[in-house]
């Protein structure tokens, strides 16, 4: 079995490579919608596709079923050893406004690499490459690939894909690289995550707009109830006031409110809304948030009562909660309290399962130990407020699979927003934590990882 001295070795030589392939990805604007550059998916999965066949991965195939472009692929067929699905996802985000730097042209400063994806998820990738580059032929498990192209908009396809490519994807261990480590020198594994539901909601008080200097007064306009109409989902401290939706559990408080104030940018003044420890209300509990408002615009502006307003909604559902369950429940309190008779639509949108990882299996104990030896520190155990459909799906369909999740996010990745980044030395001790993980998985046992330390 190769030594840990030689794959560190190995990972060094490699990192200039890997910081190429990360810059490759990010330069391609892989996002989906309506402003998206026609063609980005495809060609991102294609990149995706190269960058597999790169470290001697056969019957790599781009498939659809209907949605964006995923990668799928294998290195091994030994049937005496374990086999190991890696995840991760190409897709990204829109680009937010707040960008100080352009968000596809990386950029690396004070030991970070900027870009949309940079953390979420191009390093994924990357680190999934690395590693098997790491290793060559000294790779003693088998390998099989599933590289997202849908995942941002919620993995719409995935359970089709999931059906159509099933034998492509069996495997004994799942590693799914897209979560966050508790600091840059401090690792983690994810043990729970929130699932998440959402729903548009449209409000009509007339069929057409009037002066409201004529009629101001006598009615209120549709944006203003809407207002109101979010407003009851919260109470007065900023819990969520929506019945049925409460927390499923509990752990130890590990985040603090000045690291949240840190890491969210937090205006000085901002009260935090709800009740509990802050490690309860990002991870055991529910958060509504509205994510759209469609209402005139400032710069459109005119003395009217506007007769239609709408919001999206998007809710994180306490894991163990059905989020079919949790969508219901936000409609009928919607319906029940539509303000002043004002006539409501709702549009229930796509929902995802919650999920709760099984920290007694082998995969979980290779892991602990391969980050504490990466990283040079323990590993905390960490519950995530956000989704990963395939979480859930995987365990489903394939019940005897033990599911691992990992990241190369930290808290000051602002994934999703404005100047998002990833640490490279982060991302270096990731690439080879995961190298030092197939190869643990490649033994019939694995040591715990406090024994791996002494």
């Amino acid at each position: 079995m190769i030594t840990r001295d030689e794959l560190t070795q190995r990972v060094a030589d490699g990192f200039p490579d890997a910081i190429n392939q990360l810059g490759s990805l990010v330069r391609i604007p892989s996002f989906a919608g309506p402003t998206a550059p026609q063609g980005a998916l495809d060609r991102s999965a294609e990149r995706v596709a190269e960058l597999l066949q790169g470290v001697g991965a056969s019957g790599v195939e781009i498939v659809r079923a209907g949605g964006g472009p995923g990668v799928i692929g294998q290195i091994g067929a030994d049937p005496a050893a374990r086999t190991v699905l890696l995840y991760a996802h190409h897709d990204v985000q829109p680009v937010a406004a707040d960008w100080s730097t352009d968000p596809f042209e990386p950029q690396i400063k004070d030991g970070r690499l900027y870009g949309r994806g940079a953390a979420d998820d191009a390093a994924g990738i990357v680190t999934h490459i690395g590693a098997l580059a790491a290793l060559g032929r000294d790779l003693p498990v088998n390998v099989r690939f599933f590289i997202e192209g849908e995942e941002e908009s919620g993995s719409p396809t995935f359970g089709k894909l999931l059906t159509e490519h099933r034998a492509a994807l069996a495997a004994d261990i799942a590693v799914i690289a897209d979560s966050e480590n508790r600091a840059t020198h401090i690792p983690s594994l994810t043990t729970s995550l929130r699932g998440i539901a959402d729903l548009t909601v449209t409000l009509r008080v007339a069929d057409h707009g009037v002066h409201s200097g004529m009629w101001g007064g006598a009615y209120l306009d549709a944006p203003t109830l809407v207002a109101r109409l979010i407003a009851t989902l919260h109470d007065a401290d900023g819990a969520v006031a929506v019945g049925g939706l409460e927390p499923t559990g509990h752990s130890p408080d590990v985040l603090t409110e000045a690291e949240l104030r840190r890491s969210a940018g937090l205006v000085p003044s901002l009260r935090l809304a709800g009740r509990g420890t802050l490690s309860d209300r990002v991870w055991w509990g529910p958060a509504i948030t509205v994510t759209g408002f469609d209402a005139t615009s400032v710069a459109d502006a005119s003395n009217t009562l506007q007769s239609e307003a709408r919001a999206r909604l998007s809710l994180r559902v306490p894991p163990g909660l059905d989020p079919r369950v949790a969508q219901t429940a936000l409609r009928d309190h919607l319906v029940a309290h539509a303000p002043f008779g004002a006539e409501l639509t709702i549009d229930l949108g796509a929902s995802g399962q919650g999920f709760k990882a099984d920290t007694s299996g082998i995969g979980y104990a290779a892991a602990s130990r391969a980050l504490t030896e990466a990283f040079g520190a323990p590993v905390e155990p960490l519950g995530q407020g956000g989704s990963i459909p395939l979480a859930p799906e995987l365990s489903t369909v394939f019940p005897d699979m033990e599911v691992l999740i990992t990241g190369v996010e930290d808290p000051a990745s602002r994934a999703h927003a404005g100047d998002e980044s990833v640490s490279l030395a982060m991302l270096r001790r990731t690439i080879l934590a995961e190298a030092l993980l197939l190869t643990y998985l490649g033994t019939p046992s694995v040591p715990p990882a406090n024994a791996a330390r002494r």
